[in-house]
């Protein structure tokens, strides 16, 4: 296959066979409780240097609560694959977790521009679309996946994609690096102990996210049954084994929402927005995740039982109406 042109960005090393032997020696394929606190997922299946990708945001059923586990405990030098997302790009960065990010779509504030320009961040441009179909050649084992699209833009440039000589058409076709992430973060609707996990409603690439990666931590609003997934198997998402950790996180995506359970809390969005607006998290992390030891505490003393309530109810009327 004759290259054409290639961006000039570094990528993750592409090894779908180094991936496959991975997990085959690495991650547990029997039924065995994964059933562990944000402390000892984080603890033990994210590690200083891991490539880090997590499905959703901050908004939209983001795992913001594992987000927060990992800064309380200073995690460094991960590179995280920024699609759909932004305020928690900013927070791994501006807490020092983070100092490369492959970007789909970071969102604004002039934390970005100091970042780069203090040489904390470095910057790889990608788009929604291609990050997702690099997280699908990861899933599919594959080393890479065609696209008709970025070639001939700027991002192009400092992306890691590679425009070829298509050898069926003989036209120019973009090609993508597979993804093989070290570790994924993902929030679910319910799982069980063993880590089937469902998504309900609205997804992007939670499947892909835990079949690419070499470990996955599942963050769940509730841990059902194993009976409830062999009784309806069509409705799992994610199968267990894939998944190496299991968190019951109630309340796992504040202050973003989770469709059919809870409303996002429009106060905490706007903090969040605020902070990315001034460029400042100093307050917002103190706050959100340095003063509390865990998420349960995080729950009882800075967001209360009042707005969990408040944000639970709104979403249940929101949902009578739409049905």
């Amino acid at each position: 296959m004759r290259i054409l042109e290639e961006g000039k960005a570094d990528y993750l090393k592409v090894d779908p066979d180094g991936y496959r032997a991975a997990v085959r020696d690495n991650k547990p394929h029997q039924m065995v409780s994964k059933l562990m606190t944000h402390k000892e997922a984080v603890e033990r299946f994210v590690r200083d240097g891991d490539y880090l990708a997590y499905d959703c945001n901050y908004f939209q059923r983001g795992p913001s609560s594992l987000i927060r586990e990992i800064i309380r405990q200073r995690k460094k030098k991960l590179w995280i694959c920024g699609k759909f997302t932004y305020v928690a790009c900013a927070l791994l960065v501006e807490a020092g977790c983070a100092d490369r990010i492959d970007i789909g779509f970071i969102g604004f504030g002039p934390w970005i521009s100091r970042a780069v320009k203090e040489k904390r961040v470095t910057i790889y441009e990608y788009s929604n679309a291609l990050m997702t179909l690099r997280l699908k050649a990861g899933a599919m084992g594959v080393p890479f996946l065609p696209a008709r699209s970025f070639g001939g833009t700027d991002g192009f440039q400092h992306s890691g994609c590679k425009i070829v000589e298509d050898p069926f058409t003989g036209k120019p076709v973009l090609l993508v690096p597979a993804l093989n992430p070290d570790v994924s973060i993902i929030h679910v609707h319910q799982a069980d102990e063993y880590g089937n996990a469902r998504v309900f409603g609205t997804g992007i690439t939670h499947t892909e996210c835990a079949l690419a990666s070499k470990r996955v931590i599942v963050s769940a609003e509730e841990i059902i049954d194993t009976a409830e997934f062999r009784n309806d198997p069509g409705r799992t998402s994610i199968a267990h084994f894939a998944v190496d950790a299991v968190v019951h996180a109630p309340f796992g995506a504040y202050p973003g929402t989770v469709q059919g359970y809870y409303a996002s809390d429009p106060a905490g969005v706007v903090e969040a927005m605020g902070a990315m607006y001034r460029g400042d998290f100093k307050e917002y992390l103190q706050k959100h995740v340095y003063a509390v030891a865990s998420h349960d505490e995080y729950l009882a003393k800075v967001v209360g039982a009042e707005k969990l309530a408040e944000i639970r109810r709104r979403e249940t009327i929101r949902e009578g109406y739409n049905s």
